[in-house]
């Protein structure tokens, strides 16, 4: 499993179409902030949810074999015994990396994946990774300029 810096960046430098199995259309949702921060960071999103016909102005599909263009990155939104199908699903796709988001980790579906020749992250929130190594966490309102454990000594406001 990848969980390195270099190959963390390295998924997300060369691989700009992202499959989100389990996308919300609700904004609250994490997978939706994700999502939108990603669109707005340059990548395509393609939303895989049997529920909706789009979210985030994107065509959602019902499943991963139901896109019919290529896509690098499954992310999955889904519980940790769901992964096992999105990892054959991946694979069928020819998708170049399965990235289980926070909390998900099947290990036998990440071994399946690399073993077929995908990456595998686990456990890891994609837009959280993109923000940390791409320099986004301004994205959120945090923009000091600063990068310090230190608090500043006066207060702009």
């Amino acid at each position: 499993m990848h969980d390195d810096i270099n190959t963390l960046r390295r998924i997300l430098n060369e691989n700009r179409v992202l499959a989100i199995v389990g996308l919300s259309a609700n904004w609250h949702r994490p997978s939706h902030f994700a999502a939108k921060y990603m669109l707005e960071h340059g990548y395509t999103v393609i939303p895989v949810n049997p529920g909706h016909d789009s979210i985030l102005g994107q065509k959602s599909y019902r499943s991963l074999r139901e896109i019919p263009f290529k896509v690098d990155i499954v992310d999955c939104f889904r519980k940790t015994e769901e992964i096992m199908p999105i990892a054959e699903d991946a694979i069928a796709i020819g998708a170049k990396a399965l990235w289980q988001q926070l909390g998900v980790k099947n290990i036998e579906a990440a071994k399946r994946a690399e073993a077929a020749g995908l990456d595998a992250v686990m456990d890891r929130c994609v837009k959280i990774e993109h923000a940390r190594l791409f320099g986004g966490l301004n994205w959120c309102g945090v923009n000091t300029q600063v990068i310090s454990a230190k608090r500043p000594q006066w207060l702009p406001y």
